[in-house]
């Protein structure tokens, strides 16, 4: 049955036809809707794991319990998981365990733009990588059959393009697939040095072997156009490929970008005057083509930064100096442009209006402290007008690099300076980096900013809210006892629409000689269960246009005609505004 499907939804189909019956995740713009829509399935059972180190890990027992098993993550998570990944390219697996990681070109939700092949290569795993939703659906099924046949993870690539996009998905009915029976087996599953150094020869000789299956495969096709011109290209640059040249070039579309095959290539660069790789980021699939002897252009031509789009290629082709590719690309003008969002005005992010980190940041800029932030919504913190956070590396990063820093500069930050970090994110890693100041005894100060839900990613449950991915009632961590078992003696809860509460827990905390942590906790505006009073207004001749309320930076409040007003249709009435108004402007 044929049905219109976003990549990661394909990709969900793809796990369920397969006969998946095990999910754990992380949630990771792009990588999410894979574990959501999978959990409309009743046969596959779906969880949110702490961090995708674990995901892996339990989709790792799941395999070696005989059930086939997935995880998914976007790039940076891959990063947390590969601990595990690569080792089990060693063990290989029981049933059959796939992998999906979500690459973000562009950076549209992460802080770098990291290439997730690179992974692949270091970790001898295989890679597919779709280039539309119903070869989303598809690769997951054959992944399936290639960590079967070849005993090993594979992975699946998508970018936010695929995975975001939408395109049609011809269903197929879930194929059940026996249980395999788990036996014990030593050497094939504990890696202690013995075993693994006989494990890798034949990890080296699965890379030949599915490099073989590579060089066949429908996954990766050959499009003769009869042309001088051949592109070798893969995921979304194949579609812009497709879209630009249509059929007056040759085509390699490579699906699996890990190993690549060798003879194909050769076989195809053979029939081509010029050939150019077409490949967002970084040169993978050019530096193999040189490797085995093709002459190609790639990055001298196309950058290595950022999305690639149908008008940046045919720019770069124009520009490229070559004739044959200026020649190619000569019908496309200035007027024919593909109508694309690059005209599009810029719309920054920025904290909802009701926003329970808003008051605690506003405290932060205001009392003129140093804050080391962390990933989540709050990292929006840092944007004008706050301007409240320095520093965000990683997931738990906040909390670790504030140690570090106090035991730089000791009594010249230990007063002034904390981290701040979100509740799932301090599960996923915050706990290990508090541990190192309980035990190192730095004098830091931690903000836990709690909104009750992971929000950055949509609103997924995580180990604090009391809930499992399906929403019913879960195992719940308690915060405040975790922080205190862990060695921090002083803790306490705020609400962060009370800002001089903000203020003076700050105050008597950094003010402290030992280690404490600060729980800010107040849900997300925007859950659905948040009951909220309602909007407030100004009473304009009570407003002297001082602009004090506008120094919170919510989206509620503007001015108009020199004086303060609130979009009804966006406040909620958190009331953090009234707070900064002398003149009782403000309608309550």
């Amino acid at each position: 049955m044929k049905s219109l499907m976003l990549g990661n939804a394909a990709v969900a189909r793809g796990l369920y036809e397969a006969g998946c019956s095990f999910i754990a995740s992380y949630p990771g713009t792009p990588s999410t809707e894979i574990t959501e829509e999978a959990a409309k399935y009743k046969e596959i059972y779906c969880e949110w794991a702490p961090n995708e180190k674990v995901a892996m890990e339990s989709a790792f027992g799941a395999s070696l319990a005989g059930k086939r098993s997935f995880c998914a993550m976007k790039h940076v998570g891959l990063n947390v998981a590969s601990d595990p990944l690569y080792t089990c390219s060693y063990t290989g697996v029981n049933a059959g365990m796939v992998i999906g990681v979500a690459d973000d070109a562009g950076m549209h939700s992460s802080q770098n733009e990291q290439d997730s092949r690179h992974h692949a290569i270091a970790s001898k795993v295989p890679m597919l990588e779709p280039s539309d939703s119903e070869e989303s659906r598809e690769f997951a099924k054959i992944a399936y059959e290639l960590s079967e046949k070849f005993d090993t993870p594979v992975l699946i690539k998508m970018c936010t393009r695929v995975a975001h996009s939408q395109s049609i998905v011809d269903t197929e009915d879930r194929k059940e697939v026996a249980v395999k029976t788990y036996e014990k087996n030593i050497a094939k599953y504990v890696m202690s040095p013995a075993n693994a150094i006989k494990k890798h020869p034949v990890v080296e000789q699965r890379t030949k072997d599915l490099t073989a299956w590579a060089e066949t495969s429908s996954v990766n096709k050959t499009e003769n156009n009869n042309s001088k011109i051949g592109i070798i290209t893969h995921s979304t640059s194949y579609q812009y490929v497709k879209e630009i040249f249509g059929d007056s070039v040759n085509v390699l579309k490579l699906g699996m970008v890990n190993p690549l095959p060798v003879e194909l290539i050769k076989k195809f660069a053979a029939g081509c005057e010029t050939v150019v790789v077409v490949e967002e980021l970084d040169p993978i699939i050019e530096n193999h083509c040189k490797a085995i002897g093709i002459n190609v252009h790639g990055k001298d031509i196309l950058p290595i930064c950022g999305e690639f789009s149908q008008n940046l290629i045919v720019k770069c082709f124009k520009e490229s100096g070559i004739a044959s590719l200026a020649d190619v690309v000569k019908d496309y003008s200035a007027e024919t442009k593909f109508k694309l969002a690059e005209n599009v005005p810029v719309r920054p992010p920025v904290m909802c209006a009701g926003c329970p980190h808003r008051g605690m940041f506003y405290a932060l800029s205001k009392n003129k402290i140093t804050v080391l932030g962390d990933i989540g919504c709050y990292t929006l913190g840092s944007a004008a007008p706050l301007n409240a956070m320095e520093m965000t590396l990683c997931m738990g990063a906040s909390v670790s690099s504030l140690h570090g820093f106090n035991k730089a500069l000791k009594a010249e930050s230990e007063g002034k300076t904390v981290a701040v970090i979100g509740d799932s994110t301090f599960m996923h890693s915050g706990m290990t980096s508090l541990a190192t100041i309980a035990y190192n005894q730095s004098n830091s100060t931690v903000i836990i900013v709690d909104n009750s839900i992971t929000g950055m990613t949509g609103h997924q449950q995580n180990p604090t809210t009391g809930k499992n991915l399906y929403g019913d009632p879960a195992g719940r961590v308690n915060l405040e006892a975790l922080v205190k078992s862990m060695g921090i003696n002083r803790v306490r809860v705020v609400d962060p629409y009370n800002i001089e509460q903000c203020e003076q827990a700050l105050k008597e905390e950094l003010a402290a000689n030992e280690p404490s942590v600060i729980i800010s906790r107040r849900p997300c505006a925007l859950l659905k269960e948040v009951k909220h009073p309602g909007p407030i207004s100004v009473n304009p001749d009570k407003c002297k246009s001082c602009k004090s309320c506008m120094k919170i930076g919510c989206p509620a409040i503007s001015m108009k005609d020199g004086k303060a007003k609130v979009d009804d249709t966006l406040c909620v009435g958190c009331k953090v505004c009234t707070q900064m108004c002398k003149f009782d402007a403000f309608n309550v």
